[in-house]
């Protein structure tokens, strides 16, 4: 049965995902060392069948049907239609087989149980339910099938989190706040707490790491994740002209510092999770 949090985040990525297609070329490349990441400990060996959970774009599914081979499946899940639509263009146009991308909601879908492996950069965060999310997912695997997944750490080990919004915050009637329980891009930061639903949805041998990686990045295109693809980005589309331009040049004052003479860069700090069904 669909609840209201599951509408409401469903509805959140229909407007996100439209964001994240504009920009699916940058995001691909300042993620792509934690893709590679996640699909490099999850052992993906030819033959296999593996899920990437919040696939968005698609770029870590296709990453996973390399790995496989023509004789293994790789199948995205996503609940935004924007980027589902645009995984499948992808896959068509770089002409990969084996790899499939569905329209559905991870914590619900009733996944046959035929997977080898579960992956996913960063797709995990917002579930409502988080326990019957990984519980649901733990089923879609075979006996003894592997999980590997990336999540954010503290807004406060990633700066490009944290700098454009308190920059922006003397601007704002109500500035974005990361809430530390709820479903969103930082819910995983707490690694107590993704070990205690992994237990609770019936996984063994949980490990939980730092990753850490710092990807190059123009100064325009740290504006651009700042002001277009951040949490700001719904709230300066509703803003006045005046607010918006006090806003971009209070991020670009902030973000200064980070960018030198050879350029700046994205610093990402992670979890790179496994368990086993």
């Amino acid at each position: 049965m669909s609840t209201r949090a599951d509408r409401d985040m469903a509805a959140y990525w229909d407007r996100a995902g439209q964001v994240w297609v504009e920009h699916q070329a940058l995001l691909d490349r300042l993620m792509a060392p934690i893709a590679e990441a996640v699909i490099q400990a999850a052992g993906l060996v030819n033959g296999d069948a593996v899920l990437d959970v919040g696939c968005g774009a698609g770029a870590t599914t296709l990453a996973a049907a390399w790995r496989t081979g023509p004789s293994g499946r790789a199948v995205g899940v996503d609940i935004s239609g924007a980027l589902v639509e645009l995984a499948r263009r992808r896959a068509g146009e770089d002409g990969v087989e084996g790899v499939e991308f569905l329209l559905a909601d991870a914590q619900t879908e009733a996944f046959d149980p035929t997977f080898d492996a579960i992956v996913s950069r960063f797709g995990v965060m917002f579930f409502p339910d988080p326990v019957a999310a990984f519980s649901n997912l733990r089923r879609a695997l075979k006996p003894g099938g592997r999980l590997t997944f990336a999540a954010w750490r503290a807004p406060e080990d990633n700066p490009l989190a944290l700098v454009p919004l308190r920059a922006a915050a003397p601007f704002l009637a109500e500035p974005p706040r990361f809430e530390a329980d709820a479903p969103g891009r930082f819910a995983f930061a707490d690694r107590e707490r993704v070990a205690a639903i992994l237990s609770a949805s019936g996984w063994r041998e949980v490990e939980i790491a730092p990753l850490d990686v710092a990807s190059p990045a123009s100064f325009e295109e740290l504006m651009t994740m700042s002001l277009r693809v951040g949490p700001l980005n719904p709230i300066l589309r509703a803003a006045d002209e005046a607010v918006r331009s006090k806003v971009e040049a209070a991020v670009a004052e902030a973000l200064a510092p980070l960018v030198g003479e050879g350029g700046g860069v994205m610093k990402s700090a992670c979890w790179l999770v496994t368990a086993k069904a």
